[in-house]
């Protein structure tokens, strides 16, 4: 599931790095910056992908290596980073699926099962209707989440070509 093959979304103007957002976020709780923390937070913030716990720490140095940041670290501070704003986090086929918040616009998913690609997109039409639906219902949006489960371009080309008919 690491990355995803539709063009990537601009990131939209924030007035501190992730890096300085996570260290204010850290001092209103009284925790340290270690070098662990740093380490994981500049690994996932050098590239825009979806990933899960697991996908990172396979990205990760191993054990006895320079940068070694354990499982039970990796997972804590992954819910650090949803805390301070950072990620968001949703579950997806039974896993935590983790992707960039800060400094990233409001989007949302088509998600291939076949694949287990994620592709973003922003749709302005789907906006719309879910603001007027809430307005509908005076109701205050503070967020959404959409995900659209299917089969993308590529995977219908390739399981095409399999069947049967298509051989003769």
């Amino acid at each position: 599931m690491s990355g995803s093959s539709s063009t990537p979304l601009p990131p939209t103007n924030v007035s501190l790095s992730p890096r300085e957002r996570f260290e204010e976020y850290l001092q209103t709780r009284g925790l340290r910056q270690t070098n662990q923390r740093k380490f994981l937070l500049d690994k996932i913030f050098s590239e825009h992908e979806h990933f899960d716990a697991d996908e990172l720490i396979d990205r990760l140095p191993s054990k006895g290596s320079k940068n070694y940041v354990s499982n039970a670290t990796v997972y804590r501070t992954l819910r650090e980073f949803v805390d301070a704003g950072l990620l968001k986090s949703f579950q997806l086929e039974g896993r935590m699926v983790y992707e960039h918040d800060y400094g990233y616009p409001q989007h949302d998913h088509l998600y291939c099962t076949v694949c287990r690609e994620l592709f973003e997109f922003q749709s302005e039409a789907l906006t719309a209707i879910r603001d007027q639906v809430a307005s509908e219902q005076g109701f205050r949006i503070s967020g959404h989440r959409m995900i659209i489960h299917g089969v993308c371009r590529e995977c219908s080309k390739n399981r095409r070509k399999k069947r049967r008919q298509d051989l003769v």
